[in-house]
């Protein structure tokens, strides 16, 4: 434990607002730049994950991937995850935990990112019941600061994940301008979900640009003309436009997520072909 906590505290000691702590991923190409590192969301292929863990992994790293994002390690210890992703040279920079978990557990996540190799515990939605009002909202983003403190100590940093409703208006208010002005920039990095905010009618790229440097990592989904989920590239979100503000953002890591694809492989198969070739 010692060992693993001085790694992780020697990896994050620049805090969330330093460079060092993970890559931007993308690079110099041709007439623009591309990304040179993608992730995807596990959950996308959680059926997989459920029959074979291992497999599923070494699917994912055959198709191009270099990241994942785990939501769950189906009954793995992490020294066999961390083992599995060596295996295939993948790397998991993030995982979703809910927010109880890493508040009634938070010594035992911490060993399981050390092991595992995260760099970012990430909350992924907030429960009905604690975002009733505006004042729920103000609750959860201390929480949110708290545990961002305990991040930081620990080497690690503390994501927050949305979906649509941050942006449904209480009170005159937007909650996720809430979350977004009661967490500390330091403590709280922000994972955007471009498919969610664009389906409550949120701008991403006017978020990106008013709170620079606070979205450490994007889901990357596209949504059809009808609002629905398909793959990325057959839909009408410009991610060449979003992915330009990457800087201005604050964008480390891109992961491809589709909620519930007809075939999850062919899925992200067809969004990596689209993201590798895309120019931004």
């Amino acid at each position: 434990m010692t060992d693993r906590r001085e790694f992780l505290t020697a990896l994050g000691a620049v805090g969330l607002t330093g460079a060092g702590l993970v890559s931007s991923g993308c690079s110099k190409a041709g007439a623009g730049r591309r990304l040179d590192r993608i992730g995807v969301q596990l959950y996308t292929v959680r059926d997989t994950m459920e029959e074979d863990v291992e497999r599923t992994l070494e699917r994912v790293a055959a198709i191009g991937y270099s990241d994942v994002e785990f939501a769950g390690y189906f009954d793995r210890t992490p020294r066999q995850i961390r083992a599995a992703l060596d295996e295939n040279g993948l790397s998991a920079p993030a995982a979703h935990m809910s927010l109880e978990l890493l508040e009634n557990d938070w010594e035992s996540m911490v060993d399981v990112a050390g092991t595992v190799g995260h760099q970012y515990l990430v909350v992924p939605s907030i429960a009905a019941d604690e975002r009733t009002s505006l004042d729920d909202y103000r609750a959860v983003a201390q929480r949110f600061n708290r545990l961002g403190e305990q991040a930081n100590a620990a080497g690690l940093a503390l994501g927050y994940h949305n979906h649509d409703f941050e942006f449904e208006p209480m009170d005159g208010q937007v909650p996720f301008d809430v979350l977004l002005a009661e967490t500390d920039p330091a403590l709280v990095a922000f994972e955007m979900d471009l498919f969610w905010i664009i389906t409550a009618g949120g701008d991403p790229s006017a978020y990106f640009r008013d709170h620079p440097g606070r979205f450490h990592l994007v889901h990357v989904k596209d949504m059809a003309e009808d609002g629905s989920m398909v793959d990325v590239g057959a839909g009408t979100i410009d991610f060449a436009s979003l992915f330009a503000l990457s800087e201005v953002a604050g964008i480390r890591h891109y992961i491809v997520e589709h909620d519930r694809p007809a075939d999850p492989f062919e899925s992200i198969a067809a969004s990596y072909r689209y993201l590798r070739g895309l120019e931004y």
